[in-house]
């Protein structure tokens, strides 16, 4: 192009300078975005599929979103940053495999003291079992791995599989390994931030479930409870609140309260540790948890996609009797290793707790009242930490006292507000004893005799004025059984086996 064109064009332009953005080419050209925007195009099809899977399948697409949905609670202290939770309301809760380590709520440093520490009492491992050890992702493993081999901590011993390579530790890691060591022995999972712990009981709590008859029918399929009982128990764990079971010994009050869990939902997501501030708490406790890991193909997610610091467990009922201590209701901390232990009130969130024997533990019953009475009423609990910190954590969980005796004579009225169902478990009427042989012999492979039964209430009852229970046909039966079993005879009832296991069972009752 010529000059004298250069300047006509120039010329045209600034004469347009006046007018609005609109007509302006430069700004026009300005305000246009690039038609190659690849963040922009990922965006697209991200929503496309997610809206494809999501009529295929009601609340997938959150779940492969790894968000919560609109009006889900989300931490505070984790509000920047993204969700790996499936939402509560149309699918189960499933914690997701985290893509960084802001994302887990950890830092490279509280990682690499991990690593270290498995490598100074292993010697040595590779970078998948290294991940496999803390439940980290291998890729995010893997690449701490490489800056730790830089900085000198690790050196590499040999070549492993895929691409993988054998570390051990170098003498700066070793000596580092040994500090981290001395402070605090855990090398286990990595760590779940509090906050996701909190919004994870949030999403699960029996709270949020109402049982329905069905539900109690099914948990309690296997016990012979009066319809007067099932009435009575049905709103008490609808409601999710405490319960006092109470009444005669040997009645099921400890049975009952075993099946209760059952009737909600049946699995719970739960972390292994939880870190707060730098300190581990162990949550996990194989004692009083039952795993129930995801079987291959387990919905639209694979296996693989499930952050491992998780385990998918049964709904927890844990039972304390006699030796429940103020210390189990506390975090236990062992100044040896540097690991605390959640108190038994945690453990149990989201299921079911059982004070069996209430009344009869080491401390007064006082002073257990005093220690739950706000947490009974607000759900919430507070717990001191061994550096000095307090922290707030769910207090959900129904938690049942089972006891033989008056609820009245062991509390005030103040706390049994804070109970609001009693249930009185009473002895069993003659039709329903007769019942509980007939459900008894067959599982202890015993022919069921009729006339020994009458036998066995004329003589042994009615005669010593003496009341039923429900745990005697069990316990009659048994020692019927290893009566016959040791003399080689038939398995059924006769009236002199009834009056053999009498003469033992009731001697000096």
């Amino acid at each position: 192009m010529s000059a004298p064109q250069n300047n006509e064009l120039l010329a045209r332009l600034a004469a347009q300078g006046d007018r609005s953005a609109a007509d302006n080419p430069w700004k026009s050209v300005d305000a246009t975005k690039p038609k190659h925007d690849t963040a922009a195009h990922e965006d697209s099809t991200l929503d496309h599929l997610l809206q494809r899977v999501n009529k295929l399948a009601p609340g997938a697409a959150a779940v492969c979103a790894g968000g919560l949905q609109a009006g889900s609670p989300r931490p505070a202290a984790t509000a920047a940053v993204k969700p790996r939770h499936t939402p509560p309301q149309d699918s189960e809760f499933m914690p997701l495999e985290p893509t960084s380590f802001r994302e887990a709520g950890l830092t490279e440093s509280e990682v690499e003291a991990l690593i270290l520490k498995y490598l100074f009492n292993r010697g040595d491992a590779s970078g998948r079992q290294i991940a496999d050890q803390i439940r980290l992702p291998f890729l995010l493993v893997d690449t701490l791995m490489q800056r730790m081999k830089q900085d000198r901590l690790v050196a590499l011993k040999d070549a492993a599989h895929m691409g993988d390579y054998f570390y051990q530790p170098t003498d700066l890691g070793r000596e580092r390994g040994r500090r981290y060591t001395e402070d605090c022995t855990y090398f286990g999972a990595a760590p779940v931030p509090l906050a996701d712990y909190i919004a994870s009981v949030t999403a699960q709590s029996i709270q949020t479930q109402r049982p329905s008859p069905d539900d109690l029918k099914r948990a309690f399929a296997d016990l012979l409870i009066s319809p007067t009982m099932f009435a009575r128990l049905g709103p008490a764990i609808n409601s999710g609140r405490g319960l006092f079971l109470f009444g005669p010994p040997g009645n099921g009050k400890t049975s009952i309260a075993e099946r209760v869990t059952k009737a909600f939902g049946e699995t719970i997501w739960l972390p292994r540790a939880i870190g707060v501030d730098g300190e581990i708490m162990r949550l996990y406790d194989p004692v009083n948890h039952d795993d129930m890991p995801l079987e291959s193909g387990d919905g639209l997610l694979d296996q693989n996609r499930v952050d491992k610091r998780w385990v998918r467990i049964r709904r927890p009922t844990i039972i304390v009797g006699g030796e429940l201590t103020m210390d189990n209701l506390e975090v236990s901390y062992n100044k040896g290793t540097g690991v605390a232990e959640a108190p038994m009130q945690m453990k149990s969130n989201c299921g079911t707790l059982v004070i069996d024997d209430f009344g009869r533990q080491k401390m007064s019953t006082d002073q257990l009242l005093n220690r739950w009475i706000v947490p009974l009423e607000k759900r919430y609990d507070f717990l001191n930490l061994a550096s000095g910190k307090k922290i707030q954590v769910p207090f959900d969980q129904l938690v049942i006292f089972s006891t033989n005796l008056e609820p009245k004579d062991l509390c005030d009225d103040a706390f049994l507000r804070r109970i609001p169902y009693k249930v009185e478990v009473i002895d069993p009427d003659e039709q329903a004893f007769r019942k509980l042989f007939e459900i008894m012999c067959p599982k202890l492979g015993i022919v069921h005799q009729a006339s020994a039964v009458d036998y066995l209430i004329e003589n042994h009852y009615r005669a010593v004025d003496r009341p039923f229970r429900c745990c005697q046909p069990r316990d009659l039966l048994m020692q019927i059984r290893n009566f016959c079993r040791y003399h080689g005879l038939k398995l059924e009832l006769k009236d002199e086996y009834m009056d053999f296991a009498c003469e033992n069972y009731f001697a000096i009752m």
